[in-house]
Parts: structure tokens; sequence; C-alpha cells
């Protein structure tokens, strides 16, 4: 869906500063959230406190769908990594729009199957004890949006977050995959080959 149709349809965007919630975990759905610029994280939080990052969304994404067409509450806080502008479209004019335009539906349905393919490789994952190998999953799966040559930006907290590991246990596993040349470093930076 090109964000600039849901303005030029009047859809009013709505601007979130940096660590602004735009919906937590037990409230009922009534939108589903465009990015028109901006970055959203998704995480869910263990009782010691601790992010698990379930997804970023970045400008021209969306959120917010699986729990609006399935009518359950909120399972996961999203939160503005930085000064965010969101179109939010009320559940019935969302519904319109998958009527109204195929292509947007199909895009929907890659979108929705893209995230359940990566919560399943993140299932099998986090099965496995050996942090180097949940971390090269991750890393690959990740550069597989990028071209050659590209460096991946993610922090390593962020890595840590979306692995379940441990920052310093990130920062000594890059070093073992940069070691054994299953990844490329640039000035500190993970780029793809």
């Amino acid at each position: 869906m090109d964000i600039q149709q849901l303005v030029d349809k009047g859809f009013p965007v709505k601007e979130y500063p940096k660590d602004a919630i735009i919906y937590e975990p037990g409230m009922r759905p009534r939108n589903v959230y465009f990015i028109q610029s901006g970055e959203i994280r998704m995480v869910t939080v263990s009782d010691e406190g601790k992010e698990f990052i379930q997804g970023v969304f970045k400008t021209g994404q969306y959120f917010g769908e699986p729990a609006l067409l399935v009518n359950r509450p909120y399972l996961a806080y999203t939160i503005a990594n930085k000064k965010s502008q969101i179109i939010p479209v009320a559940k019935a004019d969302f519904f319109n729009l998958l009527k109204d335009d195929a292509d947007f539906s199909m895009d929907l349905i890659q979108v929705l199957s893209n995230r359940l393919f990566y919560k399943s490789m993140m299932l099998e994952e986090l099965a496995n004890e050996k942090a180097e190998h949940r971390l090269l999953t991750i890393i690959n799966y990740l550069m597989e949006d990028i071209s050659s040559g590209d460096i991946l930006k993610v922090t390593r907290q962020e890595l840590a977050d979306m692995t379940g590991l441990r920052v310093e246990t990130v920062i000594r596993g890059i070093k073992l995959l940069t070691d054994k040349r299953l990844i490329q470093l640039k000035k500190g930076k993970i780029i793809k080959s």
C-alpha cells in the first residue's frame, strides 16, 4: 500500500515522539498502523523487564493487523524507536481497503506469511542452545533484505533482544563468526558479502 494513497484519501497522520507506546498488551485492536516515517519496534517484556524484539517496522510498512483480523487483544508493546508519523486506519476502513484493492490484499498475505515464517524459524532457533548458531541464523535472515556490500543496520543490543542472548554474548558471537569467516565486518559493522 502506498502510504501517500492513504493521505490522499484523507486519513489523518499522527505523530509519535521517540519511546512513545502506540499500543500495549491487553488492549483491544481498533486500527492498523501505517508508517509514513520513522521506526517502530514490537516487543514482549519478561517478568524481569527484559525486552524481546518480535519485529521492527519501518517507513512504508504497517503493523497491528494480526490482532485486528482475529479480534484478539494485542500480545506485545509497540514503541517508537524514533520520532514517527503514523496513519491509524480503523478496522472498517482497513477491511474496505482489502476488499477494494486486490494488490494490497495479496501484499497482506505475503507480509503475514513472512512473519509466520520468521516466528517459526525463531522458535526453532531459540530451542537451540548454541548462541553462535542462533546469532548466525538471525543475521542471515536479516541479510536477505539487503544488497551485497550493504551494512546490516541492526545494533548488538537489537540482536541480543531478537535472540534472547545477552549483549556480551552477541559481541563474543560476532567475533567468533567473523573469525570463522561466516560473516564479514567493515569498521565494526556487519556487511553482506
